[in-house]
C-alpha cells in the first residue's frame, strides 16, 4: 500500500526500508474501534477471572514460541539488536505470567473491618473493571513497556485499544494479531493506527482510562485531551536517572553496569543512566574504568551490535545540543565527543565536569551519553540527583547496606535499585512509575492491576440496633453516648 494523505509508512532506522504502511486513523474511525471495544470488554468482564486467566497463559506460551520472530520485528522496526529484542520479550513474558495468576487474588471481593459506628454492617470492597482502556506505546521498548499496561488492563477485566508509536505500529500489529489468536471470540484487544492526532483521538472518544508512556511533554498534551472529559490517566513520562557511587563500592562492578544503563538501547531508556555521582575518593579510578569500557562500545545496525541506532531522527538533534551545550559549560569529554554522531549512529560519550546548570544535565537526552560528576560524600550525591525536575529511577553502588538504605529512602524517585541497575523492571511484583516531572499513577504489580479497575464498597446491615444514627428521630443521647465511647477509645493522651 502506498503512502497517501491517509497513510504512513514505519520505517527501519537502520536502513530506511519500508516495514509496513498502515491508517492515519482519523476520530470517527478510532470512535468505531471503541465502540467495538465497549461490546467486546462486557463479554471479556463476564468470562472472569479463571477463564481470563487461561486466554492469558496461553497468549504467553504463544509469545514464548514465537520469540524469535518478534525479536526479528523489533530488530528491524526500532533497530536496537536482536539479542536485547530477545531480552525484551522475557521480560515480557514473566510480567504475563504474574499478572495472570494475581489478577484474581488481587481483585477480588473481600471483606474489611467495619469501624466503631458501624459494628451491625459487614463491609466489603470490590475490584471492577473500568471498560475500555486506551493504551499509548512507546517505540523504545514496543513489547515490554505497552504490555506493562495492556496485560495488566487485560488481566483486570478491560477491553484495550492500542495506539502504538508510529515508528513502531508493526510491532504493535503483530502482538494485536498473536492475541487475537489466542482470543477469537471477540476483539479484546485492538489496534489504533497513526500519529498524535491519533493518539489524541483515543483520548476523546469515550474510553475509561488512558495509559500514556512517552516523553513528559507529549504526557501534558494527553493530559489535556483528557481533561474535558476528565478521563482519568497514567503517565510514564521522561526521566534523568541517577547512579550514586560510593567510596567503597565495587567500581568495576559499578562502571560495567553503567556503561550497559547508559548506551544500551542508543540510550533511549526512559530509566537510562544519564547521570553518575561518585564519590570524590574514588573518581579518577571509576573514570578510567568507565572510560576503559565505553571505549569498547560499538555501534551498528547488524543484529550482533552492542547499540542500534537512533530510532526517531529528530532525537539526534537533542543529543548534538546536549553535546554543544556541556562543552561550551565546561565540561570535558573523556571518550567521544560531537564527532560521535554519524548520523543515525552515535557512538558512546562519556563527559565529566559539566556544570548541574548545562542542559546535559537538566534536560533528558535520550541518547548514548552520560555525565560523571564527582561529590564529596553520598549525601551530597543525593542532594543533587533530587535537584532534577525528573523522578523516576535511580542505582546507588555502596558497600554499606546501612548507607545504600538510607540514601534510598531519601530519593525522590519511584524506583532504586542497589548494587545493580533496573533490576525493579524485572520484579513482576514491584510497581512502575515515577514522581515530578517523571509522571504520576503505577503500572505492574498489585498496583498496576488495581490501577485499571475501581474499588467499589459495599455495607450490609447484619443485625439491627438500637442507636439510630440515620434517622431524624435519633435520641437526643445517642449522640453523646456515642461521644463518651469514642473519648474513651480515643481520647487518651499518647
Amino acid at each position: 500500500m502506498p503512502t497517501t494523505d491517509h497513510t504512513f509508512a514505519s520505517t527501519s532506522p537502520a536502513d530506511n526500508r519500508v516495514i509496513g504502511n498502515y491508517r492515519l486513523m482519523n476520530s470517527e474511525e478510532v470512535a468505531e474501534v471503541v465502540d467495538r471495544a465497549r461490546i467486546a470488554g462486557n463479554w471479556w468482564r463476564e468470562l472472569g477471572f479463571a477463564e481470563r486467566r487461561k486466554r492469558i497463559l496461553r497468549f504467553k506460551s504463544l509469545l514464548v514460541r514465537r520469540a524469535e520472530e518478534i525479536a526479528e520485528l523489533v530488530h528491524a522496526e526500532n533497530g536496537k539488536p536482536r539479542e536485547d529484542a530477545l531480552l525484551e520479550v522475557v521480560l515480557t513474558v514473566d510480567h504475563l505470567n504474574w499478572a495472570a495468576n494475581n489478577a484474581e487474588g488481587t481483585l477480588r471481593r473481600r471483606s474489611v473491618r467495619p469501624g466503631l459506628l458501624t459494628l451491625n454492617q459487614a463491609a466489603t470492597v470490590a475490584y471492577q473493571p473500568l471498560g475500555v482502556v486506551g493504551v499509548i506505546g512507546p517505540w523504545n521498548y514496543p513489547v515490554f513497556t505497552p504490555m506493562g499496561s495492556i496485560i495488566y488492563a487485560l488481566a483486570a477485566g478491560n477491553a484495550v485499544v492500542f495506539k502504538p508509536s508510529e515508528y513502531t505500529t508493526a510491532v504493535g500489529e503483530w502482538l494485536v494479531q498473536a492475541f487475537g489468536e489466542v482470543v477469537t471470540e471477540q476483539p479484546v484487544l485492538q489496534l489504533a493506527t497513526g500519529r498524535g492526532d491519533t493518539g489524541a483521538a483515543l483520548c476523546q472518544t469515550g474510553t475509561d482510562k488512558i495509559s500514556f508512556t512517552g516523553s513528559t511533554a507529549t504526557g501534558k498534551k494527553v493530559m489535556a485531551e483528557c481533561a474535558d472529559s476528565l478521563t482519568p490517566i497514567v503517565l510514564e513520562c521522561g526521566g534523568k536517572d541517577a547512579v550514586l557511587v560510593d567510596y567503597d563500592a565495587n567500581l568495576a562492578k559499578a562502571a560495567d553496569v553503567v556503561a550497559f544503563g547508559a548506551f544500551s538501547n542508543a540510550g533511549q531508556t526512559c530509566a537510562g543512566v544519564e547521570l553518575v555521582y561518585v564519590h570524590e575518593k574514588v573518581a579518577d579510578e571509576f573514570i578510567q574504568l568507565l572510560a576503559e569500557r565505553t571505549a569498547s562500545v560499538r555501534p551498528g545496525t547488524a543484529a550482533d551490535a552492542d547499540f542500534g541506532p537512533m530510532t526517531m531522527p529528530r532525537q539526534i538533534d537533542v543529543v548534538h545540543r546536549h553535546l554543544d551545550a556541556a562543552l561550551a559549560d565546561g565540561g570535558k569529554a573523556v571518550v567521544g565527543g560531537t564527532g560521535s554522531i554519524h548520523g543515525s549512529l552515535i557512538s558512546p560519550v562519556l563527559l565529566t565536569e559539566v556544570p548541574e546548570d548545562s542542559a546535559a544535565v537538566r534536560e533528558e537526552t535520550f541518547g548514548p551519553v552520560v555525565v560523571v560528576n564527582r561529590v564529596r560524600d553520598l549525601d551530597e550525591a543525593v542532594d543533587r540527583a533530587n535537584g532534577s525536575e525528573y523522578g523516576l529511577g535511580a542505582s546507588i553502588f555502596s558497600g554499606s547496606r546501612e548507607r545504600m538504605e538510607q540514601a534510598a529512602s531519601r530519593l525522590q524517585v519511584g524506583m532504586v535499585s542497589m548494587n545493580a541497575w533496573l533490576m525493579y523492571a524485572g520484579a513482576p511484583a514491584l510497581p512502575w512509575g515515577g514522581v515530578k516531572q517523571s509522571g504520576f499513577g503505577r503500572l505492574h504489580g498489585v498496583d498496576g492491576l488495581r490501577e485499571f479497575a475501581r474499588a467499589k464498597s459495599t455495607t450490609r446491615e447484619r443485625f439491627p440496633i438500637p442507636l439510630k444514627l440515620t434517622s431524624f428521630a435519633r435520641h437526643p443521647r445517642t449522640t453523646n453516648v456515642l461521644l463518651q465511647i469514642s473519648q474513651l477509645l480515643h481520647g487518651r493522651r499518647s
